[in-house]
């Protein structure tokens, strides 16, 4: 049985990583880098060489043939607003090749498009970016939506928590390393997601014929961020936190439950440092050699 094809553009960032390291069965990824060697060592990876913005033929006939375009490229937070609109470009670009293609198109967001927001945080929650990064996503989302619309390409915005492991926390741990501390003891929460579970939820919301507009991925509850660390062995220090310091995000994730096969268990901060330090090894030295 042939599997479907889907190119995947950024497939050098972590994520894309990510993905040749767990491969989801019954695809075929197309791997799009804008540099040879990027592709170093991987003959037979499916490598495609361009850049999207600048070649939008090439970006064509990288897609030509394939299901699904999913769209991982995006300058990472911190960088300056000029950088940042290249999020809104390349979602644009990802959704004109889709239409040359007849595929549909998933878009790497972010939950940073909330901001601040409090409560369980649902896809259809008001967008309240609180940084350069979350802006860049949120219309980077509406942008493709309505593109998408008019071209008639089915979107779909993922808006991905924190992945153990490509976080600020476990991913950016250092000695002397400080987490914020609430006036009730606690350190912030977050919804997570572990990275192997990561792989296997993109894997399996790529084989699906229809996806809504936007979908949080992430594992149900929260974990907090002491938690993570101790459970990873990772000593910490504790800092009051400041005013603008936010407790928890929440995603509400009963839309993404319901969308695949076999649902994701609640976040468990030693389930999430173990993922992590099963593919940390890898990782590094994968990027060791790039």
């Amino acid at each position: 049985m042939a599997k479907d094809a889907v190119l995947v553009l950024g497939a050098t960032g972590r994520i894309g990583r990510l993905l040749q390291l767990c491969p989801p069965e019954g695809l075929a990824l197309r791997l799009q880098a804008r540099r040879a060697q990027a592709a170093a060592g991987k003959p037979d990876a499916g490598w495609r060489l361009f850049d999207p913005l600048e070649d939008p033929a090439a970006l064509a006939r990288a897609a030509t043939g394939a299901a699904a375009v999913l769209c991982l490229a995006g300058p990472v937070p911190g960088r300056g607003a000029g950088e940042m609109a290249d999020h809104i470009r390349l979602g644009e670009a990802a959704v004109r090749a889709g239409a040359g293609a007849g595929a549909r198109v998933l878009l790497a967001s972010s939950a940073a498009v909330y901001g601040a927001g409090s409560g369980l945080l649902a896809e259809d929650a008001p967008l309240h970016p609180a940084s350069a990064y979350g802006a860049a996503k949120a219309e980077m989302e509406a942008r493709a939506a309505a593109l998408g619309a008019e071209l008639g390409v089915p979107v779909c915005s993922l808006r991905i928590g924190n992945t153990a492991g490509f976080d600020a926390i476990l991913g950016g741990w250092r000695p002397g390393f400080s987490l914020d501390r609430f006036a009730d003891g606690a350190t912030p929460r977050r919804s997570y997601i572990g990275a192997r579970s990561l792989a296997q939820v993109l894997g399996a919301l790529l084989q699906r014929p229809a996806l809504p507009p936007a979908l949080n991925v992430a594992q149900p509850g929260t974990v907090e961020m002491a938690a993570l660390l101790q459970a990873a062995g990772l000593p910490f220090a504790a800092r009051p936190a400041p005013g603008t310091a936010i407790p928890e995000v929440a995603l509400d994730v009963s839309r993404l439950q319901a969308l695949l096969p076999v649902p994701l268990a609640p976040a468990d901060a030693a389930q999430l440092a173990a993922e992590w330090a099963g593919l940390e090894p890898q990782l590094r030295q994968e990027q060791s050699r790039r």
